[in-house]
C-alpha cells in the first residue's frame, strides 16, 4: 500500500482498518497452487499476515532457509528446549518436526495459533499478548528465536520483550533475532537516516505495534548498547537472515547477571 495513501487514512484514524483490508485483498490474488510434503499449507490469509504475500513457494522456501540459518549459527544438538517467538502460522516451526527436544511456538494471532495446534502436533502452542508475560517458567529454554518480530515493535515493547525472553532463557542460552539494519536505509527519509546514523532506533507507524505496518530499523550501535542489554553479542551478521532476505541476523548469549 502506497505511503501517501496510508498517510491519508491516518488523518482520519483509519489506517489500521485500511491496512487489514489491504492484507485481505492480497490474500485473494491468484497464485499457483503448491502440493507440499509434510504439514499442509496454512490458509492464504494467514500466510499474508506472516509473510506479506500468499505465495506458497516463498512461504516454504523462506521458512526452510530461516531454519537452515538457525542451524548454521546454533548447535541444535545443544538446544533441547526451543521457543519460536512470533511463530505465526508455522512458516519456520513446520521444519522442527524431527527435533528430539521440545519445541514451543508462541504468537498473539489467535487464528494462527489455532491453525498450528491443528496441524503441527509435535509443537506446544501458546498465545501471548502484545505485552509480556509468556506462560513459561524462568530459565527453561536453551534457544529462543524471533524472526522479524522486533522489526514490528516500538522501543518500549522491544525492551519489555527483551527482558521477558531473557527471563525464560537459561544462563548461557541463546536468543536469535532478525532486524532491519543498514540495508534498509533507502526506505528512510533524510531525518530518519540521520537518527539511524546517530545510533537511534527508528520506528514507523508506531501506533500499530505488532502489525506488519509498524516497522522498526535497528542500527548496530542500538543493538549492541540497548537491545542486547543482559546478553553478550555473539553474532551480528548484516543481511544474514536467509529466510528474511536482507535483514540482519543477531545471536545473543544470556549472561548470568545483568542490569536488565
Amino acid at each position: 500500500m502506497k505511503r501517501r495513501v496510508l498517510m491519508l487514512f491516518r488523518r482520519f484514524g483509519l489506517v489500521g482498518p485500511a491496512f487489514r483490508t489491504y492484507e485481505r485483498a492480497v490474500a485473494l490474488r491468484p497464485s499457483r497452487i503448491r502440493t507440499v510434503d509434510g504439514p499442509p499449507l496454512p490458509p492464504r490469509r494467514l500466510m499474508v499476515r506472516v509473510a506479506g504475500t500468499a505465495d506458497a513457494d516463498w512461504f516454504l522456501r523462506g521458512g526452510r532457509a530461516a531454519y537452515d540459518a538457525i542451524a548454521a549459527h546454533i548447535s541444535l544438538d545443544d538446544a533441547n528446549d526451543v521457543l519460536d517467538f512470533g511463530c505465526g502460522c508455522g512458516r519456520v516451526l513446520r521444519y522442527w518436526g524431527a527435533h528430539d527436544g521440545t519445541i514451543t511456538g508462541s504468537d498473539r494471532d489467535a487464528d494462527a495459533i489455532a491453525w498450528c495446534r491443528g496441524n503441527l502436533a509435535f509443537a506446544r502452542l501458546l498465545r501471548n499478548g502484545l505485552e509480556p508475560p509468556l506462560d513459561l517458567p524462568d530459565e527453561g529454554l536453551d534457544l529462543v528465536y524471533a524472526l522479524s518480530v522486533f522489526t514490528h515493535l516500538t522501543a518500549g515493547l522491544q525492551t519489555a520483550w527483551r527482558d521477558e525472553l531473557r527471563r525464560v532463557v537459561r544462563p548461557g542460552g541463546r536468543l536469535l533475532l532478525t532486524v532491519h539494519g543498514r540495508s534498509y536505509l533507502p526506505r528512510l527519509s533524510g531525518e530518519e537516516r540521520a537518527s539511524f546514523d546517530a545510533g537511534e532506533l527508528v520506528v514507523r507507524w508506531g501506533e500499530l505495534p505488532g502489525s506488519n505496518l509498524c516497522s522498526a530499523y535497528h542500527p548496530e550501535r542500538y543493538v549492541r548498547e540497548t537491545l542486547a542489554d543482559g546478553f553478550e553479542v555473539e553474532t551480528l551478521e548484516p543481511e544474514g537472515a536467509l529466510g528474511n532476505p536482507t535483514q540482519d541476523l543477531i545471536v545473543l548469549r544470556r549472561t548470568v547477571s545483568a542490569s536488565a
